[in-house]
């Protein structure tokens, strides 16, 4: 995707071939900023402290951060240590373990001499077969956004609500949920997002509208509440959120907030989708409210913002009183039932066993 005409990934090998480089996202929409990961240390904390997010981008993160590991340390104990350092930097993305495990099992029958090159080989090809996916992902939602737009006035826009960011920078390019919306906006159709805030990071204020900026896709910024209202009043026509898990009977596990649209959009009769490349399914998982782990995040990213001030400078202010408990559940599973279907890259089919098992032949 473009960044003021330029053309970039989240993620890429490092010019000089000693690292790899990343957009840190901690710093947007204030200030454009690159990181340098040279190590296994740095991988895991730009995963943990977010620099990276996004279940896609996560798991490309981490299939480079074994290469960065294995360059220092390729024995069996080595790639030990970097699958169990990655594994435990984030617990809810499933994308995390898939490219780790993916990562073991290439690496670990091959001579240690030979498991850093082999490593850094399978990154690229992770972060290929990524943006691959979200592009086929993209032409498979499109034609729901098209019949919309068939059953509407001649110009008059079809409103999509998104929710948290599933945009490129959750992935290593194109993104999940909006990537249909980038190639319905790219085809010409009049589209219009309404982009939730998305508390208590704000990754729908500051990365999901910053992305549709930057790319010229009208949207506009509300409050995570006021989906539920513009739903009443016919403002909505879809909804399409991202995942960081879904289990093999169609749960969706999303960024915390994702259940409430779910709800507002079935009392509402608007349709409720699911963007879900197939690294995200968790086939192992049938309940997800009782089997996904939620991650729980520190206080301070509730408590505290950071915004920009009147001068331009960048500020990080309270917002809550100074000894009051908080709780911050990062994610929240929607049941299948309140899922009208899974956009994935093989195709969309229903939130169901049966409908996943269609797509991808699993038994």
């Amino acid at each position: 995707m473009n960044v003021s005409g330029q053309a970039f990934r989240t993620i890429w090998p490092a010019a000089d071939g000693a690292a790899v480089e990343i957009i840190d996202q901690t710093q947007l929409p204030h200030a454009f900023v690159t990181a340098r990961l040279a190590t296994l240390a740095d991988t895991a904390h730009a995963i943990r402290a977010m620099l990276v997010r996004g279940a896609p981008l996560i798991g490309a993160t981490a299939a480079w951060g074994l290469w960065l590991a294995l360059r220092a340390d390729a024995s069996d104990a080595g790639l030990a240590h970097a699958h169990a350092t990655l594994l435990a930097t984030r617990p809810t993305a499933v994308n995390l373990r898939w490219a780790l495990d993916r990562g073991r099992s290439h690496l670990a029958p091959l001579a240690p001499g030979a498991r850093a090159a082999a490593a850094r080989q399978l990154a690229v090809e992770i972060c290929e077969e990524d943006v691959a996916l979200n592009r086929a992902l993209a032409a498979a939602g499109l034609p729901l956004i098209r019949a919309i737009a068939a059953k509407k006035i001649p110009g008059e826009r079809v409103n999509v609500l998104t929710h948290c960011n599933a945009g490129w920078l959750c992935a290593v390019d194109v993104g999940t949920a909006t990537a249909p919306i980038y190639a319905a906006h790219d085809a010409g159709l009049p589209i219009h997002v309404w982009v939730d805030e998305t508390r208590p990071r704000n990754q729908g204020a500051s990365l999901t509208a910053w992305e549709l900026l930057n790319h010229g896709v009208p949207h506009t910024v509300i409050v995570d509440n006021a989906g539920g209202h513009l739903m009443q009043r016919g403002q909505v026509d879809l909804v399409i959120v991202g995942t960081d898990r879904t289990t093999a009977t169609g749960d969706v596990c999303n960024k915390i907030g994702t259940y409430l649209k779910a709800l507002a959009a079935r009392d509402n009769g608007v349709p409720f989708y699911a963007a879900v490349p197939s690294p995200s399914i968790d086939w192992t998982l049938r309940d997800g409210l009782r089997e996904i782990p939620i991650e729980e995040r520190s206080a301070r990213e509730v408590t505290h913002l950071a915004g920009r001030l009147a001068d331009g400078s960048v500020a990080t202010v309270g917002l809550t009183p100074e000894g009051s408990p908080v709780a911050n559940p990062a994610f929240d599973v929607t049941p299948a039932r309140l899922v009208t279907g899974l956009i994935t890259e093989r195709g969309v089919c229903d939130a169901s066993e049966a409908g996943l098992r269609r797509l991808f032949h699993k038994v």
